[in-house]
């Protein structure tokens, strides 16, 4: 009589968690997971040595107690060579660490554009949390070859001296070499701000630079106007050396994001020289067999899985492009260094920055006698293209002829003149720093020195010259502008045009000092 009174104050909620515990008794019991937790065997700056995680994975992302996390980088038995993405001072020996079964990874998406952000993608620049939909590994497969297409449009940096004689392409991956303070971080910044008239995405990571480096380069591309489209990757000489390892590959995995929503990409990573030398740091205390300059044997495989992610996509493979501008810095002008050789053979060319020029007041300092593109000229407009050749010929004669003069040889009066015309030439090269130049401003420029209007004037009025032609062509060229826009060739009639804008500004030069006068 009880039971069944009992049965039946029971309500709906009490039968229905007496289902729910019916149905959890009847149900196999989930089986048991292995957690390994490992200690730390040994300390050195910047690296650990761990015990007891047999079954760990190389690459794998470990969480020590002390809330620092770092990389797998060496398996061996009974050890692992780990690398710390923090202090090293908050690590001690003896303490936990965790498996956590990923990979090191880092943030994507548009939420960082704007943005200074480290490797891993979180803030450094005190403007609140980054939130995104999606991360991604920091390490991805290079795109296959039918996954690629040939580069065919350019890429415009706004140097006369680039776009015009060295070319770069959409997808193609050109080295920036030179001395220290030879302008290198300077063109690729620059490079950066004439992209505010496209449509490209723009990435500038920068590799174990001074804190003021940055922060200049952050600057100017604020006033450029070009931050909201570009994303900063910091990984300072300050911060953890397995920071400045992973931090190029963090930037091309942003890029990676927004490659495959079609949108193209540029990538500049600055300095491919300091990412060598942490590589080294980290290999070194871990006790790797060094090589050539003390390098480990995989330097050269470090920087080809870096830069083969680069390239211009198929639609299948989402129809982007990502734009590499590695940076690498040489000593005392040694094209053949270790780390100079390797990353220009896994290039598609190199800008070399010449300190010969910079002593000369030469800025951009490229020497075209050094600098080659071994693809971009398939990209370059028709435009450029009629200008381009008679460019290196005309500066490549004009040098042989400048050293020979230097022996007090007497020269006839065609060869003074090819001496005058190459200095003109030359000297129309020049361009100021956060100035770049529109494609019709370049090519005006260009064909007035070609055809000898700057003979004969000195550096400073051949400066004014060029301002004063840019002004003109700006006003009454834009016809022009729109048909090499077009990627139409230049015609008699537009260069005709070009001239005469080129010759009234000179004349207007000669008028002005001669009132002056």
């Amino acid at each position: 009589m009880s039971n069944s009174t009992h049965a039946e104050d029971r309500g709906p909620e009490d039968r229905a968690s007496e289902d729910m515990l019916s149905k959890l008794l009847d149900s196999p019991s989930p089986g048991p997971r292995l957690s390994e937790i490992g200690r730390v065997a040994e300390i050195a700056d910047g690296i650990a040595i761990v015990s007891g995680l047999e079954h760990a994975l190389s690459e794998e992302l470990l969480r020590f107690a002390s809330g620092v996390q770092g990389i797998v980088l060496d398996l061996e038995p009974g050890r692992l060579g780990v690398v710390l993405l923090g202090p090293s001072a908050g690590v001690s020996i003896g303490e936990s660490v965790m498996r956590t079964r990923n990979v090191v990874s880092t943030k994507v998406g548009a939420a960082l554009l704007g943005r200074v952000v480290d490797a891993l993608g979180n803030p450094c620049d005190e403007q609140g949390a980054i939130t995104v939909e999606e991360v991604r590994p920091v390490e991805a497969e290079a795109p296959k070859i039918l996954d690629r297409q040939a580069i065919t449009r350019p890429l415009a940096t706004g140097f006369k001296v680039v776009d015009a004689a060295v070319p770069v392409g959409l997808g193609q991956r050109q080295l920036i070499i030179g001395d220290r303070q030879t302008g290198k971080t300077s063109l690729a910044v620059d490079a950066i701000l004439n992209q505010k008239s496209s449509d490209v995405i723009c990435i500038y990571c920068a590799i174990g630079q001074r804190g003021d480096a940055v922060a200049k380069a952050i600057g100017a591309i604020t006033e450029g106007g070009m931050m909201k489209r570009t994303i900063i990757v910091a990984a300072g000489d300050e911060d953890a050396a397995a920071l400045a390892y992973v931090a190029p590959y963090a930037a091309l995995t942003m890029a990676e994001y927004f490659a495959d929503q079609s949108r193209d990409v540029l990538v500049i990573l600055d300095d491919l020289t300091h990412h060598a030398r942490s590589y080294r740091e980290l290999a070194l205390l871990l006790r790797r067999p060094p090589g050539r300059e003390a390098f480990p044997g995989d330097i050269f495989y470090i920087h080809a899985r870096l830069l083969e992610r680069a390239g211009q996509f198929t639609e299948a493979a989402g129809g982007g492009s990502i734009t590499v501008l590695p940076v690498v810095e040489t000593q005392a002008e040694n094209l053949s260094g270790y780390i100079p050789t390797n990353l220009i053979s896994i290039t598609d060319g190199q800008i070399y920055l010449s300190p010969r020029l910079v002593r000369k007041n030469q800025f951009p300092a490229v020497d075209l006698g050094k600098s080659v593109s071994r693809v971009g000229g398939k990209a370059q407009s028709k435009a450029f293209r009629s200008v381009a050749g008679n460019l290196r010929v005309t500066l490549s004669q004009f040098e042989e002829l400048e050293d020979f003069a230097r022996f007090g040889t007497r020269l006839d009066e065609a060869t003074r003149k090819r001496l005058t015309r190459g200095a003109a030439v030359r000297t129309s090269l020049r361009q100021a720093e956060r100035d770049p130049m529109t494609a019709i401003e370049q090519l005006a420029v260009l064909v007035s020195a070609m055809e000898g209007h700057f003979d004969g004037l000195s550096e400073a009025e051949t400066m004014r010259v060029m301002a004063a032609l840019r002004s003109r062509v700006a006003r009454e060229l834009g016809d022009i502008a729109e048909r090499i826009g077009g990627n139409d060739a230049l015609s008699d009639q537009d260069r005709n045009r070009m001239l005469k804008l080129g010759s009234a500004a000179r004349k207007n030069l000669e008028g002005h000092d001669g009132a002056n006068s």
